[in-house]
C-alpha cells in the first residue's frame, strides 16, 4: 500500500481506508505491507498514534521524506515506489497499491518490470482549491499516469467513473468506501469538555480545508436565531490562512465550538449525539465522515454535489453548493420541523450499513490483486 500518510490514523479519507483494507486482508490470510511517511500527524504531533514495525498484522515501512508540505508527499511516492518495486522484483510482492492520484505519477515503474499495479482514486485531488498551480499539475499527471499504466484503476462515485470515460477512455471499477456499525456513546467526554449535551448542536465533522465548504455553513449558521450550536471538529491540513480565517468568522458567536481534531471516545461521542450532521463541500471523492455519520442514525444535510448525492439517495437533504442563502433556509426549515428531522434519523444508519460495507470492500478489491 503506497499513497497515505501513515496507519494507523485518521487523518484523512485515504488513511482510514488503507487501515481498514490492510488489516482485514491480513486477517483473511494476506501478507501487506504499508508504506508510511515519516513525520508527524498534520494536527499536531501529540495526536500521533503509537506504532511499531507491525499494526495488526500489517508490516509498517517508514519512508524518510522532507517536513515541507509541498515536498513531503513527491519524496515520499518516489522513495516509496523505488523500494516496493525492488522488492516486488524479488518475489515479495504479488501487487502494488497505489492511493491518491499523486502518488501515482510513479506508477509507471513497476509497470516497467511487469509487477501488476492497482491505482485507486479517491477524487479529483486537482480541483482542491488548497493546491497551487504546480501541485495541481503534478496531481494531473498522477491522473493520467493511472488511467494509462495501471491494470485496474478503482473509484468511489459513479462521477468520477463517468469522468474517467469521457477523458480517458478508460474503463475503471466502482467499489465505494465501507462502514461498520458504530458504537453508541453518551455525551460524558463532550459534555465535560465543551458542555455538549444531546440534540444540542449541529455538526461539522472534517478536515479544516477550503474545499470542504465550512465557511458557507459558519455564514449560514450565524444568521440563524437557533439556541443550538455548531460544533466544528475537524484538523487544519495545509491551511493555515483558512484556518485562521474560519477562527475569524466564528469570533463573534459563541454558539460557535472549535474542537480541533478529535478522536476515539470523544469522536464517537459527537457522532452519537448530534442533532444534525452537515457536509457542505465543493469538491469530495467519498466522504467517509458522512458514511460515519450515517451509521450512527443522524439526519444529514449535504452538498448537491455528485459524490454526496450518491451516498445519500434520498435519506439526506441537501442544499444547492456554494449557496449560503439556500443552505440557511434548508437549516431554518429543519429547525422549525424537528419531526422532519427525526423521521431522517430512523431510516439513516440501516439503509447505510446494508449499502456499504467494508468485507465487500475488500473481497472486490482481492478479486483485482488476483486479476
Amino acid at each position: 500500500m503506497i499513497g497515505h500518510k501513515r496507519i494507523p490514523s485518521r487523518e484523512g479519507g485515504v488513511e482510514i481506508v488503507v487501515d481498514e483494507l490492510s488489516t482485514r486482508m491480513v486477517k483473511l490470510g494476506n501478507r501487506v505491507d504499508a508504506y508510511n511517511r515519516s513525520g508527524y500527524h498534520v494536527s499536531g504531533k501529540e495526536f500521533d498514534e503509537k506504532r511499531g514495525k507491525i499494526y495488526e498484522g500489517v508490516r509498517l515501512i517508514t519512508i524518510p521524506t522532507f517536513r515541507n508540505s509541498k515536498l513531503n508527499a513527491i519524496v515520499y511516492s518516489f522513495l516509496a515506489t523505488i523500494v516496493a518495486t525492488a522488492k516486488a522484483i524479488f518475489g515479495r510482492y504479488d501487487v502494488i497499491h497505489f492511493h491518491a492520484e499523486g502518488p501515482c505519477i510513479m506508477l509507471w515503474l513497476p509497470k516497467l518490470f511487469g509487477i501488476r499495479v492497482i491505482a485507486t482514486i479517491h477524487g479529483l485531488d486537482w480541483q482542491r482549491s488548497k493546491w497551487g498551480n504546480f501541485a495541481s499539475k503534478m496531481l494531473k499527471l498522477g491522473e493520467k499516469t493511472a488511467a494509462r499504466y495501471a491494470d485496474e484503476v478503482i473509484v468511489l462515485s459513479k462521477n468520477v467513473q463517468e469522468y474517467f470515460a469521457d477523458v480517458y477512455g478508460r474503463k475503471t471499477v466502482f467499489i465505494p468506501n465501507g462502514i461498520d456499525r458504530p458504537v453508541y456513546r453518551a455525551p460524558e467526554k463532550i459534555r465535560e469538555r465543551f458542555g455538549l449535551e444531546k440534540d444540542g448542536y449541529i455538526l461539522f465533522l472534517a478536515r479544516i480545508v477550503p474545499e470542504k465548504g465550512l465557511h458557507y455553513l459558519i455564514d449560514a449558521f450565524r444568521q440563524t436565531s437557533t439556541k443550538k450550536r455548531l460544533v466544528i471538529a475537524g484538523g487544519c491540513s495545509h491551511s493555515q490562512e483558512y484556518q485562521a480565517e474560519i477562527r475569524q468568522r466564528c469570533a463573534p458567536d459563541p454558539r460557535i465550538v472549535l474542537t480541533g481534531f478529535v478522536q476515539g471516545r470523544e469522536l464517537e461521542e459527537l457522532y452519537s449525539n448530534a442533532w444534525l450532521f452537515v457536509l457542505p463541500s465543493d469538491v469530495e471523492g467519498m466522504a467517509l465522515s458522512l458514511l460515519e455519520a450515517m451509521s450512527y442514525g443522524n439526519c444529514c444535510l449535504v452538498s448537491d454535489i455528485p459524490e454526496n448525492t450518491e451516498v445519500v439517495g434520498e435519506h439526506a437533504y441537501t442544499f444547492r453548493k456554494g449557496n449560503t442563502q439556500d443552505l440557511k433556509g434548508k437549516l431554518e426549515y429543519l429547525l422549525e420541523h424537528p419531526v422532519d428531522v427525526e423521521r431522517m434519523k430512523e431510516q439513516s444508519s440501516d439503509y447505510i450499513c446494508a449499502r456499504y460495507n467494508w468485507d465487500e470492500v475488500v473481497d472486490k478489491t482481492l478479486q483485482l490483486y488476483r486479476g
